[in-house]
């Protein structure tokens, strides 16, 4: 399996409720019907998230599955629902409704001084795999070999997880996402975990790491970059050529764009380690983690 209960009986349960109830399924093609996406998320704290989107439903066909779910799944954490009616499956532009419980569930993970704590809302990103996430971070923190005076600037920061998580290790760290709801929650646990050197902006990377940007906040020593899939946008891989980092740690989920990057950057760097780490069992993806050094 690549999720643990109730991941698989939620979906058999939404499913069995649907048909039961003639709530259709959503036609991608001809951009009709009710149900649309499931998302489940469970956490290494014992927290389930569960967001039902639904395309073109009726408020009692809604309530009625929310309430369903409620009642089959007390051990749900976090309750929500979302309306998208947009020809792409995307949310991070949509309404999250709660239904029950809180809008969030927490991760944690260990670091060298203790551990860290993690709230996770509906469009925040966190890896899929929390016991693998926490061996990704591990040797991306490797790769860097802090010493505990560099600034650090970490790219698509998300929910500041890699962030939050090197902190104890260095001087300063800034991160940058796409996302605000993200970096709301990325200055939240910084907060909640009492820590005070981490600053996050929300933006477009390519928008945001402007040479005024680097000016006012420092060169960074290290930079620690985990795009999207799509890798990094070229006026981003052009930033990074400007700023001469002494090193950069690249954390991809697509070792294609990756590759494509590196290539952007070989005049200027020099590829000395890489490691690939399992997060997705029963599959052929992985995470790949790249050490590169600046060339003297």
């Amino acid at each position: 399996y690549l999720q643990a209960e109730p991941s698989n009986g939620l979906r058999l349960s939404v499913r069995e409720y649907a048909l039961k109830n003639d709530i259709s399924f959503y036609d991608l093609r001809n951009h009709e019907g009710s149900l649309r996406n499931l998302i489940i998320r469970t956490s290494s704290t014992g927290e389930v998230m569960v967001v039902v989107v639904f395309a073109y439903a009726e408020q009692e066909q809604i309530n009625g599955l929310m309430e369903h779910l409620k009642v089959s799944f007390p051990e749900i954490t976090s309750l929500l629902y979302i309306e998208n009616q947009k020809k792409n499956d995307t949310i991070f532009d949509q309404e999250v409704i709660t239904y029950a419980g809180r809008d969030h569930i927490f991760e944690q993970m260990p670091t060298d001084n203790g551990v860290v704590k993690f709230k996770i809302g509906a469009k925040s990103f966190y890896q899929t795999n929390s016991e693998q996430a926490y061996e990704l971070y591990k040797i991306t923190k490797e790769f860097a070999g802090f010493k505990g005076d560099e600034l650090v600037y970490d790219l698509y920061t998300g929910a500041g997880t890699i962030a939050n998580f090197v902190a104890g290790s260095v001087k300063q760290v800034v991160g940058i996402e796409y996302v605000p709801t993200a970096i709301e929650d990325a200055k939240f646990n910084a907060e909640l975990n009492g820590i005070d050197n981490t600053i996050f902006y929300a933006g477009d990377m390519k928008d945001i790491l402007t040479a005024d940007f680097i000016a006012a906040h420092g060169k960074p020593d290290v930079v620690i970059t985990d795009p999207p899939r799509a890798g990094m946008h070229a006026d981003v891989v052009e930033r990074l050529l400007e700023m001469e980092a002494e090193k950069i740690v690249y954390v991809s989920c697509n070792a294609a764009t990756q590759a494509r990057d590196l290539a952007l950057m070989k005049e200027k760097y020099d590829v000395v380690r890489i490691k690939p780490v399992d997060m997705f069992p029963h599959t052929q993806h992985v995470e790949n983690v790249v050490l590169l050094k600046l060339k003297s």
